[in-house]
């Protein structure tokens, strides 16, 4: 069965707080199940790829650190509509294009989600390194509770699981 509702997870988990994306889905698919029809994914830094990994979804849940006026840690919450609103950007880095191209990019191939949420954590530190930020790291659980809500907007049973697992936080473990 192709799922029909996505929550991924961006970002690079050798540069700090960029790893929020991962970290959150991860820690979301070890606290809560979901149905079938829904698909829980680290994507890492897709750019273009994407909207290969979007198209034909009914809604969509990123996760991601975002640029945002607000303190390291902070929660922030986007829809679609706002993330479509600035214009592209050139690519100046590795980590571009990214969500507002590869929507465009399905908004134009006429596959794009019909909800899309982004949940955002402002970065303390992107530079290279393993590890989130104090206060990054503090956001984790709000970060975590807003992708079971925005789930639960869109019809979706998120259930906890009893007792939860273990995230696999892979590039955190100490190398043996």
């Amino acid at each position: 069965m192709s799922p029909r509702i996505a929550v991924i997870g961006i970002g690079n988990v050798l540069t700090g707080d960029d790893a929020v994306g991962p970290h959150v889905v991860r820690v979301f698919e070890a606290r809560y199940s979901v149905p079938h029809d829904v698909q829980v994914m680290d994507a890492g830094t897709p750019g273009y790829d994407l909207t290969a990994f979007i198209a034909g979804l009914e809604a969509l849940v990123l996760v991601d650190s975002v640029k945002a006026k607000a303190e390291p840690g902070a929660l922030r919450v986007y829809d679609k509509e706002e993330l479509l609103k600035k214009a592209p950007l050139m690519a100046m880095s590795p980590h571009e294009p990214g969500v507002r191209e590869a929507l465009l990019n399905a908004e134009f191939m006429g596959v794009s989600p019909r909800v899309v949420k982004l949940v955002g954590v402002v970065p303390a530190s992107v530079a290279t390194g393993i590890g989130l930020s104090a206060e990054v790291r503090a956001a984790i659980p709000a970060a975590v509770a807003q992708v079971a809500k925005e789930l639960e907007a869109v019809g979706v049973a998120v259930t906890e699981r009893a007792p939860p697992v273990e995230p696999d936080l892979w590039w955190e473990k100490p190398r043996s």
